[in-house]
This record gives C-alpha cells, sequence and structure tokens, in this order.
C-alpha cells in the first residue's frame, strides 16, 4: 500500500472527539478549503473584480477542475466540464441521450435510483410528450429489462439506500448490444472507489461533488460524455457559456467545441474555489488502496453490529464486489437510533422508511472510530436509550 491515510486525515477539520460516517451525504470540511476560499474572496473577487474572469482564471476553471475528477472516474482528458447542480446535469444528459437514439422512447432505471433523477426523467418525459416514458424495475432485474424498447438506461451506480452496486461494465455493453445509450451517476461513487468509465464505455455520466469530493454544501456538479460522442451531442439547456463564441453575443445558438458545450450559466466560483482545493487532498492517494481500506473497515464494522446488535437487519450486499462505500441497516425505528447515535458523537444519517446509512471514507476513517462506533451502537441497542420522544421528532433534513 503506498497511501498514507494518517497523512490525509491530517488535512481535514473534524472536531475533536467525532465519528463521522456521513461523508457519504456531505463529506467534511478539508483544512485547504477554507483558505482557498477566502483568498478566491479577498484577494480576487476583492482584488481583481471583474478581471478575474481572465487573471485568476475563472472562465477556465470548469473545464481545468473537470479534468482533475476526470482522473478519479477513468474518463478521458477534456470529457468532463463542472458546473450547475446534479438534477440540471440529469436533465442534460438525458435529453442529449434521448435525442441519439430518436426511434425510441423509454427510459429506464432502477427502483434504487435517487428520487431527484427519476423527477428530471418524469418532467423530461411530460416535456417531450410523444409517447416517451419512464420504465422503472428493481435493481437485480434491470439488465432483463433492457430490450429494444429502450432508448437510455439511467443508472445511480451505487444505491443511495443500500449501497448496491451496478456492474457499470456489463450493463454498458448491455445497453450497446440492443441499441440503449448510458447514463450513468456517479453520485455515490466519485471518489468513493475506482470508476473505469472509458473502459466501460460509458457514453454519459454525471455526478456531485460534495460527497466523498468534499466541495462543500451546494458543490457544482459534473457531466462527462464520451469523446466519440462530443460533436452529435447537441445540448437541450443551451445557455450562454455553451455557445461557440459566448462573448459573441449572437442572437442564435452555435454548441461550443467538445465537453464545453454542456455548459449551460455562469459558474459558482467560491464553490469552484473549495472543490479545487479539496481535490488537492488525491494527490497521494491511490484509490485501489482507498477501496481496499474502505472494505476492510466496512467488513469490521458489519461483523462488529451484527456480533452485538442482532436486532438490526443489513441491507448492504456482503459480496465487495456488489457494493459501494457505505453500510447500511434497517430497524422499524431507524430514524430515532440514529439520532442517539448523533447524540453520542457517532454521525450517519436515516434514509426512509427504515434506513441506518453509515459511510467509510479512509481519507479520514480508520479502525480505532470504526470501533468506537459499532460499541457505541451496541451501547445504544442494549440498553433501549434511543427509545425517547426527542429522539423520534422528525427535521426538515434525515
Amino acid at each position: 500500500m503506498t497511501t498514507d491515510f494518517n497523512a490525509t486525515k491530517a488535512m481535514f477539520d473534524l472536531p475533536a472527539g467525532l465519528i463521522y460516517l456521513d461523508g457519504n451525504s456531505l463529506g467534511p470540511l478539508p483544512k485547504a478549503a477554507a483558505a482557498r476560499v477566502a483568498r478566491t474572496v479577498s484577494e480576487e473577487w476583492g482584488g481583481l473584480l471583474i478581471r478575474g474572469w481572465n487573471k485568476a482564471g475563472w472562465m477556465d476553471a470548469p473545464a481545468r477542475i473537470g479534468d482533475r475528477i476526470a482522473g478519479l472516474i477513468g474518463a478521458e482528458p477534456g470529457s468532463v466540464v463542472m458546473g450547475d447542480t446534479l438534477s440540471i446535469k440529469v436533465y442534460q444528459a438525458l435529453a442529449s441521450a434521448l435525442e441519439m437514439t430518436p426511434k425510441r422512447r423509454v427510459i429506464l432505471s432502477d427502483t434504487g435510483n435517487f428520487p431527484s433523477d427519476l423527477y428530471m426523467a418524469e418532467g423530461l418525459c411530460r416535456t417531450l410528450g410523444q409517447g416517451y416514458a419512464l420504465k422503472t424495475v428493481a435493481p437485480e432485474d434491470v439488465a432483463d429489462a433492457i430490450d429494444d424498447t429502450v432508448a437510455v438506461t439511467m443508472l445511480t451506480e451505487v444505491d443511495y439506500r443500500t449501497g448496491r452496486r451496478h456492474d457499470m461494465a456489463a450493463l454498458t455493453a448491455l445497453a450497446h448490444a440492443r441499441g440503449a445509450v448510458t447514463v450513468w451517476d456517479l453520485a455515490h461513487s466519485a471518489g468513493a472507489f475506482p470508476v473505469h468509465l472509458a473502459a466501460a464505455k460509458a457514453d454519459f455520466a454525471i455526478g456531485c461533488t460534495y460527497k466523498y469530493l468534499n466541495s462543500g454544501p451546494g458543490g457544482p456538479a459534473f457531466i462527462y460524455v464520451a469523446p466519440r460522442h462530443h460533436e452529435r451531442t447537441r445540448p437541450a439547456l443551451s445557455g450562454w457559456l455553451g455557445h461557440e463564441a459566448p462573448f459573441a453575443f449572437d442572437l442564435d445558438y452555435r454548441p461550443g467545441t467538445g465537453i464545453e458545450r454542456m455548459r449551460v450559466g455562469t459558474p459558482p466560483i467560491l464553490q469552484l474555489a473549495a472543490l479545487d482545493a479539496a481535490l488537492d487532498i488525491w494527490q497521494g492517494v491511490d484509490l485501489d488502496d482507498l477501496r481496499a481500506v474502505s472494505l476492510a473497515l466496512q467488513d469490521r464494522f458489519i461483523a462488529a453490529v451484527e456480533a452485538a446488535c442482532p436486532m438490526l437487519r443489513l441491507a448492504t450486499p456482503r459480496g465487495h464486489a456488489s457494493r459501494g462505500s457505505q453500510v447500511s441497516f434497517r430497524h422499524v425505528e431507524g430514524y430515532a437510533i440514529m439520532q442517539a447515535l448523533i447524540a453520542e458523537g457517532v454521525i450517519g444519517d436515516f434514509r426512509a422508511p427504515d434506513i441506518l446509512r453509515f459511510g467509510f471514507t479512509p481519507l479520514y476513517i480508520g479502525e480505532a472510530e470504526v470501533d468506537r462506533a459499532a460499541a457505541i451502537l451496541a451501547r445504544i441497542m442494549a440498553s433501549g436509550s434511543w427509545d425517547r420522544p426527542e429522539y423520534k421528532t422528525r427535521t426538515k433534513v434525515t
């Protein structure tokens, strides 16, 4: 192993004594991000004002940082660009993919997909009319459901609730063999384990950066388009920064070259600065090391919890190849149990109807934290301390 995870842990600003197992929902603050954003605010925005677009490289940041993320997801240089939110990028990718398969009308997804992806697909189908429809099946039934009616498969590689992982390479090959285009959501993949978009011959991919990539709340999303599709991909959201010459101010839209055509609006410069600083952490990280340690930590946690808490039911696949970087347990009182854990300094999260969810990121989590978290959970379950009214009152964000 070549990665020093003690060194990466020192790069994060985590409260003393806190065990943070929710990086799969919101990554913690990299120490360098605060200083980077402050410099962007005071020196670039404050000192350069509008000159920052040229002198500070703001206009080029979405493509430059996109290339940094490309290295983490097995994508070709010049195939990833930053900007907007994940839902916007889902819409862009879906619309472009559907236009590439004009004789078909079905978007295929699964019931484990994140609801926002499904909502965007439903909205796009309503806008298009003409028989366009979203079809969902159980995650394990996706392969059998890809037939000659399917235009696009839209799948999140890792199920946000259970951590179940699709086989990207196999499903992409199957979709292509049956005439469909693929859209992969990497929200729970990018920065969690090695991703191989180019090797899998994926068509489109999208993802957020505020989870495993630690860009902060509201961090910008990214979109990938395979280079073989660049010049035939027509962006449905034809924003001015996706234009061939934005500052010519032509009244008619002409798509830019390559991945630049997937830009829409003004890039979020402060969030991109935070992301740029966060990505520096990855310079010394081997993704294979990350994956091996993450799986070992997950196995350690599963074994400890199952030994001490038989009332909790594992929802995450046991096989390593079928699992992302999170562990989920089921319990009818999962929400209250999670609130009790958080009160004891172990932060995970809850997903309806009954999922306790824990993320395992070796960048800042080690065996000591895993053992303490499992012990605290065991004590809470044994004592029944979760069974209090204050732990059962739902907050807006769970």
